[in-house]
């Protein structure tokens, strides 16, 4: 194909779009490249019509390429590159920078072609590393993030009204345009998903490590005032609540660092056999400190015992995270019932409060990142400890499901393999 430029129809809309677009034909040959992927590489329109697509992707990364485009070429279907792994573009000076690429397969004057969208998300890298780093800096790229996306959304709008003024008289004219569009709305969802998935991270982290900081801050500041004889109690009230206080932070930062783990597959699972009713009584042991006044935990056994196959480990951090929930969502002066069931094939785990219970409207969301039902929102939490139950549960060939009424309370129910 020697024409520089694509049908006249999407000239206008091909040469205008942010992404670079470029188009390769059965043998790699680059035959089409719009303004924004000439700017991308540093080449001249010229230049890249006489370069492969392999020259595009760093030199120890050609040859592979070579023969992964070949499988590509035998079976072509639009293809998604880039999410959740890292891929690099080469410029003609040399400089690599990382890019999110999809793929789509057409037609053009009866020869076989491939499509390639391609985005530099060197900006989005900076931003990730940034969230990494500190809180400021993670709230002025999250309204960075926003102003983009706003940014994009109107681009995409325009593109939407310039292709909804696309001559319609071709069939296959029509049916690019729908396709196009509907590559345009997914492309907007998911900038739109990842910028609410960010700014919730955000608004929590915000809150949930400013309060328990705050309360520091004030205890320690007001200990330095009770050193008289007969001010003791008031002393240790407030070391008790820089304890607490550092206590919630300690939880919050392993509910971060567990769900890092297990979204990077860095969870050792290592099953051996040991006494569910052992580890029970020690997990009551451990959180008997977190007691409300009055409140007490009943440790019920039914069936054979018999011991457990299982990451100890593991399982231990569920059950304290459940009871934890039994206690934090509970009233004072509360029973929480703990049952343990031997049956013949699995151990079953329920727990059972009297608490405040789960509206039905929020219980299928319960086990989703950072979600709050409404009834809790002023209680502390950070929205991962169930979803972090439900993995680990996952891992351990298990199953979790629920039981709750509002106001009445609610039963979480382990099913776990002998």
């Amino acid at each position: 194909m020697k024409s520089h430029s694509p049908l006249p129809t999407y000239q206008a809309i091909f040469e205008t779009c942010e992404e670079g677009i470029i188009v390769v034909n059965s043998e790699g040959k680059i035959v089409l490249a719009n303004q924004a992927s000439i700017k991308l590489f540093g080449y001249t329109l010229d230049e890249a019509l006489t370069l492969s697509v392999d020259d595009l992707l760093p030199s120890n990364l050609r040859k592979k390429h070579a023969e992964l485009r070949k499988g590509y070429s035998k079976n072509p279907q639009p293809r998604r590159m880039g999410r959740g792994r890292d891929l690099q573009a080469q410029k003609k000076d040399g400089s690599l920078f990382p890019v999110e690429i999809s793929l789509n397969h057409t037609f053009i004057n009866n020869e076989s072609h491939t499509v390639a969208f391609i985005i530099d998300i060197t900006d989005r890298k900076v931003m990730e590393e940034a969230l990494k780093n500190s809180e400021e800096q993670l709230i002025v790229y999250a309204a960075e993030l926003e102003k983009r996306v706003q940014l994009r959304t109107k681009e995409l709008d325009e593109t939407i009204k310039k292709l909804e003024d696309v001559n319609q008289h071709l069939e296959d004219e029509i049916l690019e345009r729908k396709k196009a569009q509907e590559d345009v709305i997914s492309a907007l969802e998911n900038e739109k998903e990842l910028n609410e998935l960010k700014s919730r991270f955000v608004s929590m982290a915000s809150h949930e490590f400013r309060t328990p900081l705050s309360a520091i801050l004030s205890s320690a500041s007001l200990i330095s005032k009770y050193n008289d004889p007969g001010t003791e109690e008031k002393r240790l009230k407030h070391v008790d609540k820089i304890k607490s206080s550092i206590n919630n932070l300690n939880n919050i930062l392993n509910d971060f660092l567990s769900l890092a783990k297990i979204e990077e597959g860095k969870t050792d699972i290592q099953k051996y056999e040991f006494d569910i009713s052992n580890l029970a009584k020690e997990v009551m042991s451990d959180i008997e400190e977190v007691l409300k006044k009055g409140q007490y935990i009943e440790l019920r056994k039914f069936g054979t015992a018999r011991k457990l196959q299982s990451d100890e480990k593991l399982l231990k951090n569920i059950l304290i995270n459940l009871l934890s929930n039994a206690i934090k969502y509970s009233h004072e002066n509360s029973k929480i019932i703990f049952d343990i069931i031997y049956g013949k094939k699995s151990i079953d785990v329920h727990i059972t409060d009297n608490g405040i219970g789960i509206d039905k409207n929020d219980q299928k969301h319960l086990f989703e990142r950072f979600f709050r039902a409404k009834n809790a929102t002023n209680i502390q939490g950070t929205g991962l400890g169930l979803h972090i139950v439900k993995k680990y549960v996952e891992m351990l060939s298990g199953t979790i499901n629920f039981e709750s009424q509002l106001n009445i309370g609610t039963t979480f129910k382990v099913k776990l393999p002998l």
